[in-house]
């Protein structure tokens, strides 16, 4: 396996990675930090953003539109890496989030904004998978499980910095410069890959399957828009829904009997012949399906509930950030030094359900202690998981679909949080608006008419006893929320529980001599 053009194989079979491959390590958290930062640093700009250029009513498209572009082109720069080489395309998925990060800085009005941050978005897409492929190709899998704790702490890093960043940038040098903060970062990014990674060169003869892409941009746009309009922008039976969810199931039926047949597929079928490979899809969905519920609802309950400060609502999330990067990093350790990690999975799975019921016994009484060890369980659950669901799925499927296994297990986890903010979403909105009915009348239904989801400021205008009654009906609204999650992520654990443990490639000299000949 190529590390770099001057890296020597045995330095990555002892486990002891040259100082170019740290240095584009370094590179590559980087990159991973500019995709997941970017939205929680605008989204607490988007105050200032809609006070300057005005249209309020298309406020959500500032979002969707970047979601959509990220999500529809995730798995294209997957099969991108793997026809052309994983160096070019992630370098010009770089160049391309940086010019729309740019361009999203310079936007004068809300409809330029939201185009430019589309463009960002195409970028975005090929940023993370780009990230986890060309670790799969740099670092055995056996190795891999030490740069776990890496990625989680970024994770953290974004989820816990992005509002506190995003709110500094906005107060002391303006809402542009939550765009432009990315172009020192991105270029650093960029000159370090360009002097120091070097990976086999490929050029493949077939060409871009044009119709699949169609129809997968198509089915997963769909997808994306159903979730995020559906309860929201349109009710859920509405005319508008229906079309979209039929338009996205045809889409993807299409896209799914076409694959069969195209000569060089953006997904190929077979990756999902392996049985890993596909449980770990499912995981992931699954994963992220739990996580961006619990990013969404926790801060939210610690704001309305336990009167918590909104300015720092990245810090509300610091135990479970936490105990996921440190689980992550034990099982990343653990994997590296045994090569077993069908352990991971099975435990992380139980934590996530105990901790998503423990979630949902919070109420009005709970305390920030209390719900700070709850928040904890459900961390280490998802430290187990996070990394773990991407190295299985790489080691399952050959080098030469190391692109589109990483994309497709990142799209699937994207998808599953969709599907997670939506469904989860909905039930918390029409159990807030329920308790609300019902402990305060008519003045409840009024309050929460337009959003289950009240600000601060919001918050603070209301009535002692109508104020009583929306903290009651938030918990109960949480309590709906989580259980839910729960129950869903019993799928999780049945799926665990299927996992065949397969010998990780690096893991000693049988998966040397099964792997080694064609990771040149």
């Amino acid at each position: 396996m190529a590390l770099t053009a001057k890296a020597e194989p045995e330095a990555a079979q002892a486990g002891k990675q040259p100082r170019s491959v740290r240095v584009v390590l370094l590179a590559l958290m980087i990159a991973m930090m500019l995709a997941m930062l970017d939205n929680m640093i605008v989204g607490t700009a988007m105050p200032t953003i809609v006070g300057e250029l005005g249209g309020l009513q298309h406020l959500s498209w500032v979002v969707t539109g970047y979601t959509l572009a990220t999500a529809a082109s995730t798995p294209l720069w997957g099969k991108l890496g793997d026809m052309y080489g994983r160096k070019g395309a992630f370098m010009t998925s770089i160049v391309i989030f940086l010019l729309g990060s740019a361009l999203s800085g310079m936007a004068q009005n809300m409809g330029e904004l939201i185009g430019f941050r589309a463009i960002q978005g195409l970028g975005a897409g090929g940023l993370m998978v780009g990230v986890m492929a060309i670790i799969g190709d740099l670092i055995p899998p056996r190795e891999r499980g030490k740069y776990q704790g890496m990625m989680a702490g970024v994770m953290a890093l974004a989820m816990i910095g992005g509002p506190l960043v995003g709110g500094t940038i906005t107060d002391n040098w303006g809402w542009r410069w939550s765009f432009y903060i990315n172009l020192p970062l991105g270029a650093v990014a960029l000159v370090a890959i360009s002097a120091v990674l070097h990976l086999p060169k490929k050029r493949s003869e077939a060409r871009i399957d044009y119709l699949g892409a169609v129809l997968l941009t198509v089915g997963i746009s769909s997808i994306v828009l159903v979730t995020t309009w559906g309860g929201s922008e349109y009710a859920w039976a509405s005319a508008r829904i229906m079309e979209l969810i039929a338009i996205g199931v045809v889409a993807l039926v299409g896209f799914v009997l076409w694959q069969g047949k195209a000569a060089e597929p953006i997904v190929p079928l077979h990756i999902f012949r392996s049985r890993n490979f596909s449980l770990m899809s499912l995981i992931g969905f699954i994963t992220g399906f739990v996580m961006f519920g619990a990013v969404l609802f926790l801060p939210l309950y610690q704001q309305s509930v336990q009167g918590a400060s909104a300015t720092n609502s990245g810090l509300l999330l610091l135990p479970m950030l936490a105990a996921m990067m440190v689980v992550s990093l034990v099982a990343g350790r653990v994997t590296t030094s045994s090569g077993r990690y069908k352990v991971f999975p099975v435990v992380g799975s139980v934590l996530m359900i105990t901790g998503l019921y423990l979630l949902s016994l919070l109420d009005t009484g709970t305390t920030r202690l209390t719900s700070g060890l709850y928040m904890a369980v459900l961390g280490a659950g998802m430290g187990c998981l996070m990394q773990i669901t991407m190295l299985v799925a790489q080691n399952s499927v050959e080098l030469k679909d190391m692109g589109v296994a990483s994309s497709s297990t990142t799209l699937f986890r994207t998808l599953g949080s969709s599907f997670g903010v939506a469904i989860m979403g909905a039930l918390f909105n029409n159990r807030v608006q329920h308790v609300m009915a019902e402990r305060a009348g008519a003045l409840g239904r009024g309050i929460t008419e337009q959003s289950a989801q009240l600000d601060a400021a919001s918050l603070a205008k209301l009535p002692a006893q109508a104020r009583e009654a929306y903290q009651h009906a938030v918990s109960a609204g949480t309590h709906s929320a989580f259980l839910l999650g729960a129950v869903v992520a019993v799928v999780a654990l049945v799926a665990a529980v299927f996992v065949k443990e397969v010998p990780l490639r690096g893991a000693g000299p049988a998966a040397k001599d099964r792997s080694g000949a064609g990771e040149a």
